[in-house]
């Protein structure tokens, strides 16, 4: 599903914190003079530049250290796709990894009723055999028709940023409330959205749970990327910068974590599970080595 996003709708949305340190802004009223002026800017933009979210909500489950993801209706044989993921191998139990809030393959043939976090972090939920793939993007204008003023540019940059998170930020409150709708009955205020109080995550890529940019390629199969305007470079990246992908998973249980360090175990593993050589897989995951 493709939604189309006025700048309006997203600005209750946005997290001026983040905006501030990339200006490295830390004097309160110097902060909020540029926030009137972002928000001048924005107001000045509406109309001329949207922000959107993709999105699909696909029949899962976990086996092993993957997610296996049906293209189609699971009880009809349809396609599959296999999202790799990475477990923590360092600090104390559990080692989580993001298969762990999926509900494992050996559960669909079995009357297993839900569990709490076991000591091999093994999770059961109805909320769990479900997986929801996403990207967010602004529109590439934001990033490229404002070069002929630097602070113009720069202010536009940073905002387009802010919006395509924001969009992620409204997307996944409408898939939680309406479209998914395991969390129907809802009622949080933006601010404590902003601070992750909602029932699941929202693992994006390249963040410390997901670190391999070049997962967007798997998740690319599954949602068409270019639908919304993103293009994947080499490594993964998308264009343009202002965008953002990853999982939305709606266990209740499931929570943020740092994947840290891994050992070359892992790293070959995961570069098998991948079907790529282990050395490029070296280079995607080189900051977790």
């Amino acid at each position: 599903m493709i939604i189309s996003y006025d700048i309006h709708e997203l600005v209750p949305y946005i997290n001026w914190a983040y905006f501030f340190f990339a200006w490295q802004m830390k004097d309160e009223e110097e902060k909020a003079r540029l926030r009137q002026e972002a928000e001048t800017f924005l107001t000045q933009q509406e109309g001329r530049y949207h922000a959107y979210g993709l999105f699909e909500i696909f029949e899962a489950n976990a086996d092993g250290d993957d997610i296996v993801v049906y293209k189609g209706v699971r009880s009809q044989n349809s396609g599959v796709c296999r999202i790799p993921c990475l477990r923590q191998q360092q600090g104390e139990p559990p080692y989580l990894c993001l298969s762990d809030f999926i509900i494992p393959a050996y559960a669909l043939t079995c009357n297993l009723s839900p569990l709490s976090i076991s000591t091999d972090s093994s999770l059961l939920s109805p909320d769990s055999s479900k997986l929801g793939v996403f990207a967010t993007s602004a529109d590439i204008g934001l990033e490229t028709d404002f070069d002929t003023d630097p602070y113009q540019k720069m202010m536009a940059q940073l905002l387009a940023d802010r919006l395509s998170e924001a969009a992620a930020e409204r997307m996944h409150e409408q898939v939680r409330k309406e479209f998914w709708g395991y969390a129907k009955d809802e009622q949080l205020t933006i601010p404590e959205m902003l601070i992750e109080k909602f029932q699941g995550i929202r693992p994006a890529v390249g963040y410390p749970s997901l670190p391999d940019t070049s997962i967007n390629f798997v998740l690319n199969e599954l949602i068409d990327m270019k639908q919304i305007g993103i293009r994947l470079t080499e490594s993964g990246a998308m264009k343009p910068h202002a965008s953002v992908s990853g999982l939305m998973m709606a266990h209740p249980k499931a929570r943020y974590f740092n994947l840290g360090k891994i050992g070359e175990d892992q790293l070959q593993d995961y570069a098998r599970r991948r079907g790529l050589p282990v050395e490029v897989c070296r280079k995607f995951l080189a900051a977790n080595l």
